[in-house]
């Protein structure tokens, strides 16, 4: 009889996942699990760190793997599987790999999800190239915000989020590669006690760009919809053209002049093509589509975090409840925002292993351990969800806010959502940015916190 129904260890590498997950079995090793390996780009020494965290996990696992996740394609997600390569090739054996249906190339949705994505990446690119070739003030300032989200998708070169999910697919073509959805037969693992469920991505693309709370919906805490756009500088409010009239431009036709018109008016000929009259540049918008760039790439970045897979790891024995309510529940939702978490309210299964229905929102309430979405971020984790989580014991949250604030997140974490966490979880919440926290279920080292349940 094992002493524990499950581990689970948040590696303290900087700022970015790494969750090493294992469940015991009769008569073997623990099941082992890895839920993503990064670290966000610009992180100091980020090679070493990474290095460090997996060969701990290759010394846990006595080199093997039984099932690697990698929940979406960014830097800080999976950085990891290029930066310690070599060990990920000779020192560990990947029996199992998931990915979520959003990188299959079988799937025509996620195909043109992807597509979509790799044209915005390189409109934001141009642009950011763009605004720095320009001379009028204020474009290197908005580079460099286009560039610090572009780097959640890596340096470039080989060094990409591209080229670490390829390395993963190979990696899974040794063993079994598998793009779950949410919704699939939940699986239990061999000798295991405990049977994993996939809550999301979403097959919607609505929900798939939804990640900002509804205005004064009260989804989440303290930042609403309009003080997070204020945050980001810009308005929130919808344009004044009505459904596809005028698509792309500013005004409607009742105040525009269709441009052929214009170029033919002596007035604009002079002013804003290339008349006698000199120092007129200010005049002409042809470029303001550089300065949207901002909003396009803050996009990119929310639409790929709503790719996220997430997962929900059931443990059969007693409850820390008692024998009321159900078995509990390790809930890991990666960088999942408004639009994934809501989607799994409608996420049920029928009859698991012939027993009663179960559904996404059940499976929340009856979380025990929960790996806090997007580093604490003001649209990851929803209000209600968390305060139905009526067990909760540890929140761990991968971290280093330093890092974060160099980075320009001055609500990462936000402070209302790291209140919430610290009064809900009866152990607390976890930071990996911070030293000193114990409780009964929990155990500290330099490189991780880990949690026994």
């Amino acid at each position: 009889m094992s002493d524990h129904r499950a581990k689970v260890r948040m590696y303290r590498h900087g700022l970015g996942d790494c969750l090493l997950v294992r469940l015991p079995r009769e008569g073997k090793p623990d099941y082992r699990i890895l839920i993503d390996c990064g670290v966000i780009l610009g992180t100091p020494d980020a090679g070493a760190k990474v290095q460090k965290a997996v060969d701990d996990i290759v010394r846990e696992t006595d080199g093997e793997i039984d099932l690697l996740v990698a929940t979406h394609a960014h830097w800080d997600h999976v950085s990891g599987f290029l930066q310690a390569r070599a060990s990920f090739e000779k020192d560990l054996k990947i029996q199992k790999v998931w990915m979520a249906w959003t990188e299959d190339p079988a799937d025509d949705f996620a195909q043109s999800l992807l597509r979509q994505r790799a044209k915005t990446q390189e409109v934001a690119r141009a642009a950011s190239t763009a605004l720095r070739l320009a001379a009028s003030g204020g474009g290197d300032e908005m580079a460099g915000q286009i560039d610090g989200l572009l780097g959640f998708f890596g340096a470039g070169g080989r060094n990409t989020t591209d080229g670490a999910m390829d390395f993963l697919r190979e990696l899974g073509g040794k063993g079994e590669l598998t793009y779950v959805r949410p919704g699939d037969a939940p699986y239990r693992p061999e000798g295991t006690g405990a049977r994993i469920f996939v809550l999301g991505p979403p097959r919607d693309a609505r929900l798939i760009r939804k990640s900002l709370p509804a205005r004064d919906s009260g989804e989440t805490y303290e930042m609403t919809h309009q003080a997070m756009m204020g945050q980001l500088g810009l308005s929130g409010e919808p344009g004044p053209i009505a459904g596809d009239e005028g698509a792309g431009r500013p005004f409607t036709s009742l105040y525009s002049i269709p441009l052929g018109d214009a170029r033919a008016m002596p007035f604009f000929r002079e002013h804003y093509w290339g008349g006698a009259v000199t120092g007129q540049d200010w005049r002409r918008i042809d470029d303001v589509w550089m300065g949207s760039a901002v909003e396009l790439a803050l996009k990119l970045d929310s639409d790929t975090n709503n790719t996220s897979l997430v997962l929900a790891i059931e443990l059969d024995g007693p409850s820390i409840a008692g024998s009321a309510g159900g078995r509990d529940v390790l809930l890991f939702a990666a960088d999942a925002q408004i639009g994934n978490w809501e989607s799994w309210g409608t996420v049920k299964w029928d009859a698991p292993e012939g027993e009663e229905p179960v559904g996404g929102l059940d499976l929340v309430k009856r979380t025990i351990v929960y790996k806090v979405g997007h580093h604490g971020s003001h649209n990851a984790t929803l209000k209600g969800y968390l305060e139905s989580m009526e067990r909760l014991l540890v929140a761990l949250n991968p971290v280093d806010e330093v890092m974060a604030h160099k980075k320009g997140w001055a609500h990462i974490p936000l402070p209302s959502l790291q209140e919430a966490l610290k009064g809900k979880a009866r152990e607390g919440l976890v930071r990996a940015d911070t030293s000193g926290q114990t409780g009964p279920h929990l155990q500290e080292n330099p490189g991780f916190y880990e949690v026994t349940v």
